[in-house]
């Protein structure tokens, strides 16, 4: 695949390969319990609710650089994904772009807009465990939404932000998520 999309690259296009990953996350209002440390014969309490508002956060992860392009957009769909790599083919502009996607039906549309400086390559089907975008997902949750009841959508959103932003200020820690062995090819 990697090949292939390389074939389709400019013969004059001298920027270096980057192989990336892309996913979208799916954040709301639905609290989710989880398990807490609490002094012995203190008992937690968390708040649970139920508010089916939700938006979406798309990542594209560069794990040989340590860096990540997000951004958070109210739904998923084929517009908003073409919003997505027009942000990502500005990000990376140095480089020539190869990002693995999952086969959500946004990512294979032909009304999809692909910047010129990218190529898309699908993973196998229901394969989430070889996308490590999935591992900054678990990370933001399990720091920042675990066990949190939020007032407000404006809320999920400054928090989301606040987690995709700490994570593009931690290298290294971006770094040992998603440096997943099939995305070390070397060109």
């Amino acid at each position: 695949m990697v090949k292939q999309a390389l074939s389709s690259r400019e013969q004059d296009d001298t920027r270096p390969v980057l192989l990336l990953a892309a996913d979208q996350g799916r954040f709301g209002r639905i609290g989710q319990v989880m398990r807490a440390w609490s002094p012995a014969r203190v008992l937690k309490s968390v708040g649970q609710q139920i508010v089916r508002e939700y938006t979406y956060a798309y990542v594209a992860v560069a794990p040989s650089l340590g860096e990540m392009a997000a951004l958070v957009l109210p739904c998923a769909n084929t517009d908003m994904m073409s919003l997505f790599l027009e942000h990502v083919a500005q990000v990376f502009a140095a480089f020539f772009v190869i990002i693995q996607v999952d086969q959500a039906s946004y990512h294979t549309s032909s009304d999809l807009v692909i910047p010129e400086n990218i190529r898309l390559i699908p993973q196998p089907p229901r394969s989430a465990e070889l996308n490590p975008v999935e591992h900054i997902w678990e990370e933001v949750r399990e720091k920042h939404f675990y066990n949190r009841v939020f007032d407000s959508m404006h809320d999920v959103i400054d928090t989301l932000c606040q987690g995709l932003r700490e994570l593009m200020d931690m290298p290294e820690r971006l770094r040992s998520l998603t440096n997943f062995p099939h995305l070390r090819i070397t060109f």
